[in-house]
C-alpha cells in the first residue's frame, strides 16, 4: 500500500517573491518621500506668515504702495547734505559729509535729530522721536516727551546718515484723498511738503546759524496696475511647469523633463536674488558690504531659498538621486519666501526696487511660476513612482526588472516551470510526492 508524503521541509523565497518585497519596500520609500514633501509644505505655509515681515526693512517697510514719495532737495543748499527718500518712500535719508551738524525739526517745532561730524543723535524730548518709530506712528508717547523742553540728546549711530518715517511725507489717512476718489484712473499731485531743517552749532560752543533751511519734495497718487493679467500668465506657467511632472519618469522626455524642471528652478533662485538685492539698494544699503550685512540681518530667508533653488537646480540637472524629492522642497521654499512675501508688486504701483516696477514684476512672476511649478512637478513625480513601484511595474512599461522576458516565473527556469520540477499541462507545476510501501 502506498501513502503521499506530504510534509515539506523549510521552503526559501522564491525570486518572485523577493521581487515583489523589493517593490513593496519601494513603493513605501516614496510614499514616506512624499508625504514628507507636503508636511514641510503645510508647515512652511504656516510660518511664512511670521517669517515674510522678517525680511521687511524699517521693521514696517511696505511692499509696494501708490503714493511716490520724492525729494526735490534742501534748500537753500547746505554743503554736504543730501536728502532721499528709501523703501518706496516709507522713510527719508539725511547724510551730512558737512562740517557742521544739521537738525531736523519734529512736528512741533522741536530739536528731533541732530546730523553732523560726530554721528547721529535723536533728542528723547522730542515726541516725534517715538511717533515715527513706526509708519503707522502709534506709539504711546512717554512721560518725557515734551517739545517745550530743553533737548537731550542720545546717540543713535556713528555714522553721518539717519533714516527715518517723517507723516509730513507720507498719506498717513485710512482712505484715498477726494480729488484720487473722483478720478483713481489719473496720477494726481496730493502735495508738496516741506521739513525745516536748522543748522546746528558750530561744534566750539558758538551759535546756531539762523537761516531757515527746509527739505522740499512732493507726495503724489499714481494708479495702480491691473494685477488680473498677472495672475493668469502665473497660472498659466504654474500649470506648464508643474505638467512637466507628468512625464514618466524613466523615458527620455522624462529625463528631460527633469533637467528643465532643474534650470527653470535655478532662474528662479537668481531671479529672488535680483529682486532681495534691489530692496536692498533701495533701503540704502551702499557697496557689496553694506548689501551682505542687509541680506544677513534682514532678508535671511529670501536669501537662503534662493541659494537654495540655485542649488537644487543644479542638482535635478545633473540627475542626483532624489532630484524629485528636492526638486519638490526647494521649489516649495522658493515660492513660499521669496514670492508670496512679494505679489504686491502685481497690485502696487510704487515698488522698494531701484529699477523700473515693470521688471520687479516680471521677476517675482518667475519667482512664483519656478517655485510653485517645481514643487508641483516634484511631487507629482514622487507619486507616479510610489505609484509604479506599488504596482510592481517599471516605467518603461516592462514588468520585469530583473531583466527577463516579461515572464513572472522563477530566475533561470523556462516558462510556467516551477521550482520544484517540470511544468504539467497548462503550466502547472506537480506537487512532490514520496512513493513507498507499507512493511
Amino acid at each position: 500500500m502506498t501513502r503521499v508524503d506530504t510534509r515539506r521541509g523549510p521552503t526559501r523565497p522564491t525570486a518572485s517573491r523577493r521581487l515583489t518585497d523589493r517593490r513593496s519596500r519601494g513603493a513605501a520609500g516614496w510614499r514616506a518621500l512624499a508625504r514628507t514633501v507636503l508636511v514641510l509644505a503645510g508647515v512652511l505655509a504656516g510660518s511664512v506668515a511670521g517669517a515674510v515681515p522678517a525680511a521687511a526693512h524699517g521693521a514696517d517697510a511696505p511692499a509696494g504702495t501708490d503714493y511716490r514719495t520724492e525729494v526735490t532737495g534742501v534748500f537753500p543748499a547746505r554743503p554736504g547734505v543730501t536728502v532721499r527718500a528709501i523703501e518706496a518712500g516709507a522713510r527719508l535719508e539725511l547724510t551730512n559729509h558737512g562740517d557742521r551738524p544739521v537738525e531736523v525739526m519734529g512736528y512741533s517745532g522741536e530739536p528731533y535729530l541732530r546730523v553732523g561730524p560726530d554721528g547721529t543723535f535723536e533728542n528723547v524730548r522730542s515726541p516725534a522721536t517715538y511717533l515715527n518709530r513706526t509708519i503707522a506712528g502709534g506709539s504711546v508717547l512717554p512721560p518725557e516727551a515734551d517739545p517745550a523742553a530743553a533737548p537731550q540728546w542720545r546717540r543713535v549711530d556713528r555714522a553721518p546718515t539717519v533714516r527715518w518715517h517723517d507723516r509730513r511725507a507720507l498719506w498717513r489717512e485710512a482712505g484715498p484723498p477726494p480729488e484720487v476718489r473722483a478720478a483713481p484712473d489719473r496720477e494726481h499731485r496730493v502735495r508738496d511738503w516741506a521739513i525745516p531743517l536748522r543748522d546746528g552749532d558750530d561744534g566750539a560752543g558758538g551759535p546756531a546759524a539762523t537761516e531757515p533751511v527746509e527739505i522740499r519734495g512732493t507726495l503724489d497718487w499714481v494708479p495702480p496696475p491691473d494685477p488680473y493679467p498677472w495672475w493668469v500668465g502665473v497660472t498659466l506657467g504654474l500649470l506648464a511647469v508643474g505638467g512637466l511632472g507628468l512625464l514618466p519618469a524613466g523615458t527620455r522626455a522624462g529625463a528631460r523633463a527633469l533637467a528643465g524642471l532643474g534650470g527653470l528652478l535655478a532662474a528662479g533662485g537668481l531671479a529672488a536674488g535680483v529682486v532681495i538685492v534691489g530692496r536692498e539698494l533701495d533701503a540704502g544699503a551702499g557697496g557689496v558690504g553694506g548689501v551682505l550685512v542687509g541680506l544677513l540681518s534682514g532678508q535671511v530667508w529670501p536669501l537662503l531659498t534662493g541659494l537654495g533653488a540655485l542649488a537644487a537646480g543644479g542638482y535635478a540637472l545633473a540627475r542626483r538621486p532624489a532630484a524629485d524629492f528636492v526638486l519638490a522642497l526647494a521649489g516649495t521654499c522658493l515660492a513660499l519666501f521669496a514670492g508670496v512675501g512679494n505679489v504686491a508688486a502685481f497690485a502696487r504701483s510704487v515698488l522698494p526696487a531701484p529699477w523700473p516696477t515693470q521688471s520687479v514684476r516680471v521677476l517675482t512672476a518667475v519667482v512664483l511660476v519656478a517655485g510653485a511649478g517645481a514643487a508641483a512637478a516634484g511631487i507629482f513625480r514622487l507619486r507616479a513612482a510610489a505609484a509604479t513601484s506599488g504596482s510592481g511595474g517599471r516605467v518603461d512599461g516592462n514588468d520585469d526588472t530583473d531583466g527577463t522576458d516579461g515572464n513572472d516565473g522563477n530566475d533561470g527556469d523556462a516558462p510556467g516551470a516551477g521550482r520544484g520540477g517540470p511544468a504539467g499541462a497548462g503550466g502547472s507545476t506537480a506537487p512532490e510526492v514520496a512513493l513507498g510501501s507499507r512493511g
